[in-house]
């Protein structure tokens, strides 16, 4: 373990996350506590709650990384279905962040972290995509789109794909059915939808 001694205070902020985001994708968010996560950090009693004030601080601070790693994972990303892409990537490389994000019941939602990781998130979910032709309604082929990525990530990542899946790639996989679902439109082609709801108001799982 670690001494407390050779922690910087940003490193012992990023410690006490590290260890949360263990426990998370070993045990789930309900397995949290704060003393048992400064031991796993090798800090003080104290050290969890000065940086996050109780267990709801520190789920939110997850979910606010996890945001603005979403928003990295997006920047640049040309088309609705290779953001679709990224999303799916971005689910398997981070699940514990995954998992939070998306439960409003366990996070603060009026932190001005988490709002300010949220919106650049949803910014660039919504950057560079155009209409989708022949769609009455492109705030509903948006949601479509999103609820595809979304959908598929979180099957994935519960094991509810690996028959399916069986020696397939999954990235190359969700491109296949972003295709069979919106034809030759799909996203990341030309014509994704125009606008995509993006976090602001994420489902719970």
């Amino acid at each position: 373990m670690t001494s407390r001694n050779t922690y910087h205070h940003g490193d012992l902020r990023q410690a006490v996350l590290a260890a949360a985001l263990d426990v998370i994708a070993a045990e789930g968010p309900g397995a949290l506590s704060l003393r048992d996560l400064a031991r796993r950090a090798g800090v003080s009693h104290a050290a969890p709650a000065h940086h996050f004030g109780d267990r709801t601080g520190l789920l939110t601070a997850v979910a606010a990384q996890g945001y603005g790693l979403l928003a990295d994972a997006l920047d640049g990303v040309d088309g609705l279905r290779e953001r679709g892409v990224r999303y799916v990537r971005f689910a398997m490389e981070h699940p514990a962040h995954f998992q939070v994000m998306f439960q409003p019941e366990l996070l603060r939602a009026d932190d001005p972290d988490l709002v300010a990781a949220k919106d650049r998130a949803s910014t660039e979910l919504h950057t560079g995509v155009t209409g989708l032709p022949d769609v009455p309604d492109p705030r509903t082929a948006g949601i479509a789109a999103w609820s595809l990525a979304h959908g598929f990530a979180t099957l994935l990542l519960s094991s509810n794909l690996d028959d399916p899946l069986t020696g397939r790639d999954p990235e190359e996989a969700f491109r296949a059915l972003a295709t069979l679902t919106f034809g030759t439109g799909a996203p990341g082609g030309p014509g994704a939808p125009e606008e995509v709801d993006g976090p602001e108001n994420p489902p719970a799982h």
